[in-house]
């Protein structure tokens, strides 16, 4: 049975001197595997459309159970711009492989797939990777069922303080519960905004993005932190992006 699905290459791996195994994720299906017979080849008509990042058109034979054969793919955004970028592709790398590790096959989520195309448009149109990787993590710990408690003190309830972050509360603390976590991490009014901004709007209404640097530090290091101690994920393209962020 042939099926037409709506899907993003976020994972390939070579099979034999000549196929590819493809991962995608798809509006209609979730995530599917498929084999893609010659991907590797000079000149393959499935070269192209199995690109890392490429957001198009794909016509499956079977795969309801096991793999699936690609036999067709038409490109409708290359994502060009992320496979030419080293700092793009990093970033761009990691938001796929995340939601990789976080997906079932074959369970649809529309929601998932829009947030992971608009996050990856973003990035192909060189808008602040971080940013947009930062939005996407916070996100994502909602589809895993582990999001921090950014509404209020996760002790007394206080909405209105001065807030640091405790990783071991799992939320933000208030000026007078702060001091029940001597390991929590303060930080600005600005990032406590964003944290709340970047969970809860709808990632299409992004504008443009103007963050100074602490504050990229201190989003980083709140989610970070909050990643490690809760999701129980090590990825192999994390760790490069934080390479790569020690030479730059």
């Amino acid at each position: 049975m042939l099926q037409k699905c709506e899907g993003i290459v976020v994972r390939t791996t070579n099979y034999g001197d000549t196929n590819k195994i493809v991962t995608l994720y798809t509006r209609e299906f979730g995530k599917v595997g498929v084999m893609a017979r010659g991907a590797k080849k000079v000149g393959s008509r499935l070269s192209s459309v199995t690109q890392p990042f490429t957001y198009g058109y794909f016509l499956v034979q079977g795969g309801n159970t096991g793999l699936g054969t690609l036999q067709q793919g038409e490109s409708i955004t290359p994502m060009r711009y992320i496979r030419e970028d080293i700092i793009a592709t990093a970033y761009a790398s990691y938001i796929t492989e995340l939601l990789d590790k976080i997906t079932e096959d074959r369970k649809s989520n529309p929601y998932v797939f829009e947030m992971l195309l608009q996050a990856l448009q973003y990035i192909n149109e060189g808008l602040d990777a971080q940013i947009i990787t930062h939005i996407f993590e916070l996100k994502a710990l909602g589809i895993m069922g582990i999001q921090p408690n950014l509404d209020s003190c996760s002790v007394c309830g206080e909405q209105e303080s001065t807030f640091s972050f405790s990783i071991r509360e799992g939320g933000f603390l208030c000026e007078r519960c702060s001091p029940q976590d001597p390991y929590r991490l303060n930080i600005s009014t600005n990032t406590v905004k964003l944290l709340r901004i970047f969970y809860y709007f709808d990632l299409n209404r992004l504008g443009n993005i103007n963050v100074k640097e602490q504050t990229k530090k201190e989003l980083k290091a709140v989610i970070t932190a909050y990643f490690d101690a809760y999701s129980g994920l090590f990825l192999k393209s994390k760790r490069f992006l934080d390479q790569l962020d020690k030479l730059m």
